[in-house]
């Protein structure tokens, strides 16, 4: 028989395959011509009679990882207190080149049966290093275990029966925590047991990671304690510090240490976190505007516990319903993704009443129900009334705040007008003198005689004579009958001025 290796070129090359040349049977094993095993093969044989040979026969295609068969595991066991420890080898396991690279990717199925005539044969699943217990004293067992890949969905050939006799077991300890149960809600555990020793008894809770159970080494010395579960007296632990929602499976186990330094094991429990968790009722928190009721959720454990809507992807079924005596009509239910909810067409001066559930619909799992929330809406008449209360208010304070407004910025205006442009102007003869005018109105009134007084003093001379004294007294009468000062105090301080004036000049 030759083999074909590839076909990377478009030269086809044949070759023998060694141990497989002038053999008499009709099998050959080729295994080591192998060493690609996910690339095609072809194979191809004739037979041969002295110096006659037939034709080749039609060509066999094969990729050497789908068609071969997954070998037996190895199996070593140990009969111990009443149970058989059975550790299990993967297939290739002495083998330097190996197909089965991922050890871990290994199922392993037990079939185990009394070595008698009429026995019952059992089969479970179990890890590579496991026990078998619930087994009959002093009775003797034969088993065998087969490897398996689930994902390929490919069975593998089981291993040589074994047969072992179990021991007597021990006299039934007291000692040891029986009954382990496992308690969690919003991904807070508790693990409960049973005390059937009436002396004092400490208790230490140890847990085992899940993958430590996969592997093929015996995990027996990896068992750690868990915190705040050392030496307590109590039947009660809570581990919720070593498990979170991406940690995977763990096993706890229950040791038990007497006054007498005697000690005795549990038997362990399962905890998968995301299956063993109970799903606890959110919380509800109801409001109301119009007609329109909004509905506030808070997740199972609060909102503090981000774990239970990450993990679960929950969906909330919310449930309303009119609150009365004769409530004859059908709850409405309706289902949101959101932990905000609003309800509309409601009837006016109605109680309506509201609770929730959370439900995880990958996980198969519910919450109860929250706490019925009350609430009333309003009536008809209600809402146009606090509308027009609102309109008339508003209105008020925007006339209020207009109306100071106005009277500030007339007051503003008048003070400004009053400094810079004053009402009063000085005569048209003062003003022909040159003097100074007198545009401030915060003068006071002694000041404005002296002022005319000065003005005057600065233009006449003393070539001035009496003639032309004479002409402006004339003037200066004049200009009181017209009614260009009509000041009683400036009439009498011109008289006093002019009576002064003509001594000086006489």
């Amino acid at each position: 028989s030759r083999r074909f290796d590839d076909l990377e070129t478009n030269v086809t090359e044949w070759k023998e395959l060694p141990g497989c040349q002038n053999v008499t049977h009709t099998e050959c094993d080729f295994s080591s011509a192998i060493t690609e095993y996910y690339d095609m093969h072809h194979v191809r044989i004739r037979a041969e009679r002295r110096e006659d040979k037939s034709p080749w026969s039609s060509i066999f295609e094969m990729i050497p990882y789908y068609i071969a068969q997954i070998g037996p595991p190895g199996i070593e066991l140990k009969s111990i207190n009443g149970i058989i420890k059975i550790q299990v080898s993967p297939p290739e396991a002495n083998q330097v080149q190996k197909m089965w690279i991922d050890h871990l990717s290994f199922k392993y199925n037990l079939v185990i049966w009394e070595n008698s005539s009429n026995a019952e044969v059992r089969s479970r699943s179990i890890f590579p290093t496991d026990i078998v217990d619930d087994l009959a004293p002093e009775t003797t067992y034969c088993l065998k275990v087969q490897a398996t890949l689930p994902l390929y969905s490919q069975e593998g050939l089981f291993s040589p029966v074994h047969c072992i006799k179990t021991t007597r077991k021990a006299v039934n300890n007291l000692l040891c925590p029986t009954n382990l149960r496992v308690f969690a809600l919003n991904m807070k555990f508790h693990l409960h047991w049973n005390n059937q020793y009436k002396q004092h008894v400490n208790y230490t809770v140890q847990y085992l990671i899940g993958y430590l159970k996969k592997l093929h080494d015996d995990y027996s010395a990896k068992w750690l304690n868990v915190p705040r579960c050392e030496n307590i007296t109590n039947t009660k632990c809570n581990f919720s510090s070593i498990i979170t929602a991406t940690s995977g499976i763990h096993y706890l186990r229950v040791q038990a240490m007497s006054e007498y330094n005697k000690s005795c094991l549990s038997n362990e429990v399962t905890v998968d976190p995301l299956i063993t968790n109970e799903i606890g009722p959110p919380t509800v928190k109801v409001d109301i505007s119009d007609v329109l009721v909004h509905i506030q959720i808070s997740p199972p454990g609060g909102p503090e516990n981000e774990v239970m809507g990450d993990h679960y992807d929950l969906t909330y079924q919310v449930l309303y319903w009119k609150n009365s005596s004769d409530n004859e009509e059908e709850m409405k239910t309706k289902e949101i993704k959101q932990t905000i909810a609003t309800i509309s067409d409601l009837t006016p001066s109605t109680s309506y009443c509201v609770k929730v559930k959370a439900f995880s619909k990958a996980y198969n799992k519910s919450s109860p129900f929250s706490k019925e929330e009350c609430i009333k809406t309003p009536g008809d008449k209600m809402l146009p009334l606090i509308i027009l209360a609102t309109f008339v208010t508003t209105l008020i304070a925007v006339l209020v705040v207009a109306t100071l407004f106005i009277f500030f910025l007339y007051q503003a205006y008048n003070k400004i007008k009053y400094v810079f442009f004053p009402s009063c102007q000085p005569p048209l003869n003062i003003e022909g003198f040159g003097g100074q005018l007198f545009g401030s109105p915060y003068l006071s009134a002694a000041e404005e005689p002296i002022e005319n007084c000065y003005v005057i003093e600065s233009i006449i001379t003393e070539e001035v004579n009496q003639i032309d004294f004479k002409d402006y007294k004339r003037s200066k009468q004049s200009s009181r009958d017209s009614g260009n000062y009509s000041n009683d105090d400036d009439t009498s301080g011109s008289k006093e001025s002019e009576e002064t004036l003509e001594n000086e000049i006489e």
